[in-house]
């Protein structure tokens, strides 16, 4: 098999464990809709505070989401005790990450795609205009955060505290991500010519890249 047939292959199954199941994708969705409706009342009625708010929270609400998807996304073949068959099969483990990677990013677009419609209709914001810089920016900032979170799940897979370990490291290293697409996105929902949108999303870009190299590159030290 050649290598993008390998790494569909792996991101096919765990698309269709998740639609026989739609435990992550519920549960997720489930919990960024709160997120971002708490908020909301949080900032009161006042639409001016909400406009302000709505990019922020967008990302707070995707970026925690990615932590629950992603701590499923090895966690499946550890609970069957299918994890070492999988690093068995002759097949170089970067494209198993990067497999998992895709199995990941495509749960978190198809959250993405109903979260981000929802928070920019409940906090009145729109991007009239801007809709490709604006996908741009969604796609790279999910992909920003499902890089990082899937190679977190693949490096504490084995550990008993897991779920209290992801957010603390996945959140210092996704820094640069957060701080990239909620610049991009203020710039889009408000117009301030003072943000470089398109500057930001180069940022953006740029991380990505990096993390992707980086995380494919140790994946194979990390699970073992």
């Amino acid at each position: 098999m050649k290598p993008w047939q390998i790494i569909f292959a792996i991101a096919a199954k765990d698309w269709r464990v998740e639609g026989r199941a739609r435990d992550v994708l519920s549960a997720t969705l489930f919990f960024a809709v709160l997120v971002v409706t708490i908020l909301a009342f949080a900032f009161g009625p006042e639409p001016s505070k909400l406009r302000e708010a709505a990019p922020g929270i967008l990302w707070v609400a995707i970026a925690f989401a990615s932590i629950l998807a992603a701590s499923r996304a090895f966690a499946s073949e550890s609970e069957d005790g299918a994890l070492e068959a999988l690093l068995l099969y002759p097949v170089p483990h970067e494209l198993i990450y990067l497999g998992k990677l895709l199995g990941n990013l495509g749960l978190m677009l198809v959250l993405a795609l109903i979260i981000t419609p929802f928070t920019l209709t409940l906090y009145g914001v729109g991007v009239a205009g801007r809709e490709l810089p604006f996908i741009l920016t969604v796609l790279l900032g999910v992909m920003g955060f499902s890089i990082i979170s899937s190679f977190q799940s693949a490096l504490t897979i084995n550990l008993r505290s897991r779920e209290s370990l992801m957010p603390v490291l996945f959140f210092p290293i996704v820094v640069p991500v957060v701080i990239a697409s909620v610049k991009a996105t203020v710039g889009l929902m408000t117009l301030d010519p003072s943000v470089d949108v398109w500057g930001w999303i180069r940022l953006l870009a740029g991380f990505n890249v990096v993390y992707l190299v980086v995380c494919t590159l140790i994946f194979p030290y990390a699970v073992e």
